[in-house]
């Protein structure tokens, strides 16, 4: 039983806190998209399952819920999808609603275009959420692409159940209902194209990437600053009293015992645990130690002997202090400030593999999740958000499929003035996620040794 709980823990832990930072991560993406007027059609804890617990806003149409494979999170930002041939999408996206619910083999019939093409417009205007997928007998959502197409839900406007407080539901016509755009074909592909990534300008898509990763280094800093200021920081006190006495130590077989004052360490007064230290590293550590400590009132002379240990065994004496915002910020910073740094160190030659040495896989977050939950729900969740600052920042490194690699993608678009072929860009997807698999590989390599064998 034991055996299985020590199994179970590190997994619990781990994927809880990973779960949660990663949802947090893409509830930074749904804000921002939600904020330049993108539709999201479905934000959701864990990763893509037709199995979920959800709810549909009625307010802005998005389908919120949690499904059981809790492995992070995700946001249905509409447009994020390279766009196909949009001369057939604008004739589809007019034909579906022209009929109100019609199969694609006969949009394909009547608009002279292969089943294929008529395929991939489909599905592209059901990711923008302008139609609906009807799944027939057999079909199973996220397995197979529906074969049927709806209408969506539309106002006089043509606005949409995801268009948020410009859209008037109560003047709307219902799923798979005929609605007649009172516009051309054309303009009423530019309206929708308008309310998805695809159609925003470079700040706008610009805006919505960068958001996961600020979400991520603003939680963590706040997560940071709050266990600062509420639960406090120990700090160790410099007087020349014993906090705690490590357990086998050369100084616990001595007799030295916690709470005991040392007035002297071979006959040299000390008045400051700084001063103790000085003292010790001046000591021969082949040579007895002999030590002078007061305790209940009476002075007793010990000798210490080394024997080969490189530790002495004693540590200061510790008080929690609560930090000030200032305080905390300050702190906190530091840990920001480190881990940047460590993720830009990536890229020097020198120190690559020593920040690779020194990273760890999932495996290990698993497994320095459990520990600190034990070790109490403060450390629990300093540690959880010391791992939202490195999510943040890995989420920035240049490398599709990473927030990064897709910023430097939008840059290059935005310098050239035209898209980078779709080809081009799973090619580099491709390339992105191979790299990544052979890091994990290394990096679950040293965890296995570090926490298993």
């Amino acid at each position: 039983m034991e055996a299985i709980l020590g199994i179970f823990r590190p997994l619990f832990w781990g994927l809880l806190m990973l779960s949660v930072l990663v949802f947090v991560h893409e509830g930074g993406h749904f804000l921002a998209s939600r904020a330049v007027g993108v539709r999201v059609t479905e934000f959701f804890l864990g990763l893509p399952c037709r199995f979920n617990l959800h709810h549909v806003s009625k307010r802005i149409g998005t389908k919120f819920g949690v499904t059981p494979l809790l492995l992070g999170g995700y946001a249905m930002v509409c447009g994020m999808e390279p766009e196909g041939d949009a001369g057939v999408a604008t004739r589809v996206l007019s034909a579906v609603h022209r009929h109100g619910t019609v199969g694609v083999e006969e949009l394909a019939e009547e608009l002279g275009v292969t089943e294929d093409e008529a395929m991939e417009a489909c599905v592209q205007l059901a990711d923008w959420g302008s139609i609906a997928p009807v799944y027939a007998e057999g079909e199973k959502p996220g397995v197979y692409y529906a074969t049927t197409y709806a209408a969506m839900p539309r106002d006089a406007a043509g606005d949409t159940m995801y268009d948020g407080r410009r859209f008037r539901r109560d003047a709307a016509t219902s799923e798979g209902e005929v609605w007649e755009p009172p516009m051309s074909a054309e303009a009423f592909y530019a309206q929708e194209r308008s309310r998805t990534y695809a159609g925003k300008g470079f700040w706008a898509r610009a805006f919505i990437l960068v958001a996961g990763v600020a979400v991520n280094l603003l939680s963590g800093f706040l997560l940071l600053m709050s266990i600062y200021m509420i639960v406090g920081v120990n700090v160790s006190i410099d007087v020349n009293q014993v906090g705690a006495v490590q357990a086998d130590s050369p100084a616990a077989v001595a007799g030295i015992e916690a709470g005991d004052t040392i007035t002297a360490v071979n006959g040299i007064e000390v008045d400051s645990f700084t001063a103790i230290s000085s003292a010790l590293a001046g000591c021969d550590p082949a040579e007895p130690i002999s030590v002078t400590v007061e305790r209940g009132g009476s002075e007793q002379n010990l000798s210490v002997n080394l024997d080969g240990a490189s530790m002495f065994g004693i540590s200061a004496p510790v008080e929690t202090v609560h930090l000030n915002p200032v305080q905390a910020a300050t702190v906190t910073w530091g840990y920001v400030s480190m881990t940047a740094d460590s993720i830009v160190q990536l890229f020097n030659p020198q120190h690559t593999m020593e920040v690779l040495d020194n990273s760890t896989s999932v495996v290990g977050i698993m497994a320095l999740s459990a520990e600190a939950a034990s070790a109490g729900a403060a450390t629990y969740l300093t540690f959880a958000a010391l791992i939202s600052f490195s999510l943040g920042f890995m989420n920035l490194l240049p490398i599709p499929p990473l927030d990064g690699g897709k910023l430097v993608i939008e840059i290059i678009q935005a310098i050239i003035r035209r898209p980078v072929p779709a080809k081009v860009q799973a090619a580099l997807s491709y390339v992105g996620v191979g790299l990544f698999i052979l890091l994990f590989i290394y990096m679950l390599r040293a965890d296995l040794i570090r926490f298993v064998l």
